[in-house]
């Protein structure tokens, strides 16, 4: 495919199939994607269909292993350099060329043998032989373009090989006309059309056409660096031990259960759970993270990420496609081949496009010659009409920067599932956070040791961990973890019960001890004023106490919270900044949900609210007009980011949030959700410049060769600078949307120190 014209004539062949329910083609990636009825239909069916519209189709194979995408890149590569070949050759016969037709007029010395009407024939016929070999190494525009044009489907080939071909036939028409005229004597014939040759148009065209196309393949070839990167990060073999022995392996043979070592600066090949060792790893890569992550027994480990130090074994739990490597690309793939809603208006025109240039062209053609003109001044018009439109650049519009921020966004570890979602994100005016595992860790801590009488604080903990080491309640593993974390040795505990819903007791040195709630103290008729008042104090702050009581008095409080992410202040920051009304929506008391407001400076709270019910208030959000993002990370999340214009699964979250979300972000900080729609406003401001300047230059550029403008002003459009024209128009969108890559989040708020 080579224009806008191509994907429209294809959807519309594939379309007319009956139980065809989608089909979408991109041209950037000569792909496309098909939802059917497979009761209905079958791929050998939509391959013919593809075929009767004058393409070739195959089947793409579902393996994204390492192999398969280096192959992809191949290919690329591949039609960069048969442009660059093809460029040159051209190049090579175009110079003499031109110093041959044009020489004369510039005073520039010919051989005696072109000189002269008597010559006129060798003069014509040398630049005959001089643009064969041009018109030969880029065939594939006449084979293209004459079979697209026959099927009543004409695309830019078409118009380019009308152009070209017309040029050089009519030069072969001067060539027997000069003839004629010597042979009868006639020399004002053989003077008019020695001067009359196309010859030079036809290969300028031909070759400026080649040289733009070269410009845009090299252009191309640079929106898939983003994966190309992360293919070459996969190593093609991995080390797993067989019967005691370790073997190397390619990546491919690897299966579900291979236990696989990794020692220091080696890749790791599929995704696991470490069995032995440890090791720093660099997933920059996959997540965007930029400080390696030390890992452990026990502790998951992702394809692609790199092992900085150390030297661990792991099992293998998901290889090939199912890795987080092959997943990754997989959406991106998926992603930057899918339409966004902005680009439909530039499909509908380019469906029309070709045939309408071609109407024209003919219509500017008999128009001038009715007017009077001489017949090689209207042929230089219609020319000029065909070669100057350019289908490329309206069909090259939104994909080429559809590709690049998808890509980009990967290399940030914000996955982006379509094109659609891009487009969604820069109309989003409401983002609603959930609490749990967004806002705040996820995870509960000790947040504060408040011991009395006596006892200080690693004294207290050391009580209050060596109760809680039997004790499987989510407050426990917080007071373990601080234990650990301040190096404190547990005591002996004895006599130990669980009192469900209030606490636990047990006995340390034949003392009684309680550790529970408020609850459990009034029904033990243990007071102690200053800690229930505390207490209170640190529940309304969305904090859990755990009151620490020997024999019948209270000696110390210990809170318990899900703190906030470091970064969560600055992100609700950034996002009303960015003009979005922030939403917090959690299950908390109302209370705590307001003292969370409080530290973020959250505009708006819906608290108390149950997880069936998350979905209802995303609707009701909706119906109020609002455009929607919700950014969740569990399973009661999943109904509420369906629901959402558009869903944000953050820190990888479970695999249904995953599921169910529009984008993914790979690591756990709210700043990515901030880049994510900083993303999609540069990205959907890109499409629009290039849509922009596809329109304007055909708008100015079709009137201009048509010679509507040289009546009034004289001006004129020679076919030769109308091609160079043509291929600034597709490199100068390609080159636009390659600013992407430049991209980086701005943020106004300075973090916290």
């Amino acid at each position: 495919m080579t224009c806008a014209s191509c994907v429209a004539h294809v959807e519309k062949s594939v379309s007319k199939l009956e139980g065809i329910q989608t089909v979408q083609v991109n041209l950037l990636t000569n792909s496309m994607t098909v939802s059917y009825d497979e009761t209905a239909l079958n791929n050998d069916i939509i391959e013919k269909s593809v075929e009767n519209a004058g393409y070739e189709a195959h089947l793409k194979s579902e393996n994204t292993s390492t192999a398969a995408n280096t192959k992809k890149i191949d290919h690329v590569q591949l039609e960069q350099d048969e442009m660059k070949n093809r460029w040159w050759i051209s190049l090579a016969f175009l110079v003499p060329l031109l110093y041959l037709s044009m020489g004369r007029m510039f005073g520039l010395p010919l051989p005696a043998v072109f000189l002269g009407h008597e010559n006129a024939l060798a003069f014509a016929f040398t630049q005959f032989l001089l643009t064969l070999p041009i018109a030969f190494v880029n065939k594939k525009y006449f084979t293209g373009g004459f079979k697209s044009l026959f099927k009543a489907a004409p695309n830019m080939d078409s118009l380019i090989a009308i152009g070209s071909s017309a040029a050089i036939v009519y030069g072969i028409f001067a060539i027997f006309r000069i003839g004629y005229g010597l042979g009868h004597g006639d020399m004002d014939t053989v003077m008019q059309f020695s001067y009359d040759l196309y010859f030079e148009s036809g290969a300028t065209i031909l070759t400026l056409i080649t040289l733009g196309k070269y410009l845009e393949a090299r252009s191309k070839s640079r929106t898939s660096d983003a994966i190309s990167r992360l293919v070459d990060l996969a190593p093609k073999t991995a080390v797993v031990i067989r019967d005691g022995i370790e073997v190397e392996i390619p990546v491919e043979e690897l299966k579900i259960g291979d236990v696989v070592v990794v020692k220091s600066g080696q890749n790791v090949p599929v995704d696991g759970l470490i069995l032995s060792g440890n090791g720093n790893l660099d997933e920059s890569a996959l997540t965007g993270e930029s400080m390696p992550v030390f890992k452990e027994v026990g502790q998951s480990v992702m394809s692609a990420s790199m092992n900085k130090t150390g030297y661990f074994t792991f099992r293998a739990t998901k290889v090939g496609k199912d890795t987080t490597l092959s997943q990754i690309i997989r959406l991106v793939e998926e992603a930057s081949a899918s339409k966004a809603p902005i680009s439909k208006m530039a499909d509908r025109i380019s469906s029309v496009f070709v045939p309408v240039v071609i109407a024209i062209a003919i219509v500017s053609t008999i128009v001038w010659l009715l007017l009077g003109y001489p017949f090689d001044f209207a042929l230089s018009i219609g020319i000029a009409v065909l070669v100057i439109s350019c289908p490329c650049a309206l069909g090259l519009a939104t994909p080429v920067a559809i590709m690049v921020g998808t890509g980009k966004g990967a290399e940030h570890g914000m996955l982006i599932k379509s094109a659609e979602s891009l487009e969604t994100a820069h109309k989003i005016n409401t983002v609603v956070l959930d609490k749990t595992g967004t806002l705040t860790e996820g995870k509960p801590r000790v947040t504060d040791i408040i011991a009395g009488g006596n006892y200080t604080e690693n004294e207290l903990l050391q009580i209050a961990c060596s109760l809680e080491k039997a004790s499987e309640h989510p407050l426990a593993e917080a007071i373990l973890v601080e234990a650990e974390k301040r190096k404190i040795l547990f005591q002996n505990v004895t006599d130990f019960e669980t009192i469900p819903g209030r606490g636990i007791k047990a006995r340390i040195e034949k003392a009684q001890y309680f550790a529970g709630n408020l609850q459990l103290m009034n029904e033990l008729s243990i007071h102690s004023e200053d800690f229930l008042s505390l207490s209170e104090q640190m529940a309304e702050q969305g904090k859990t106490p755990l009151l620490i009581a020997k024999e019948n008095a209270v000696i110390g409080l210990i809170a318990v919270a899900d703190v906030l992410k470091p970064s969560s202040k600055m992100a609700v920051s950034e996002l009303q900044k960015m003009g979005m009304e922030v939403v917090m929506l959690t299950g908390d008391h109302r209370k705590t949900a307001q003292y969370i407001q409080s530290l973020l400076g959250i505009s708006s709270v819906i608290s108390e609210v149950l997880p069936q019910d998350k979905e209802k208030e995303i609707s009701r959000l909706q119906s109020e007009g609002k455009k929607v993002a919700m950014v969740g990370d569990g399973i009661n999340d999943a109904p509420a980011l369906m629901r959402a214009d558009l869903g944000i699964a953050i820190g990888a979250g479970t695999d249904i949030a995953i599921e169910s979300a529009d984008v993914v972000l790979m690591r756990n900080d709210l700043m990515d959700v901030v880049s994510t729609l900083q993303l999609s406003k540069s990205v959907i401001r890109n499409i629009k410049q290039n849509l922009f300047w596809a329109f304007f230059y055909n708008v100015i550029g079709i009137p201009l060769a048509a010679g509507v403008f040289y009546i009034f002003l004289g001006w004129k459009l020679n076919p030769m600078f109308a091609a160079a024209a043509m291929s600034f128009s597709s490199v100068t969108v390609v080159l636009n949307a390659l600013r992407l890559l430049r991209f980086k989040p701005k943020f106004n708020t300075k973090p916290e120190t």
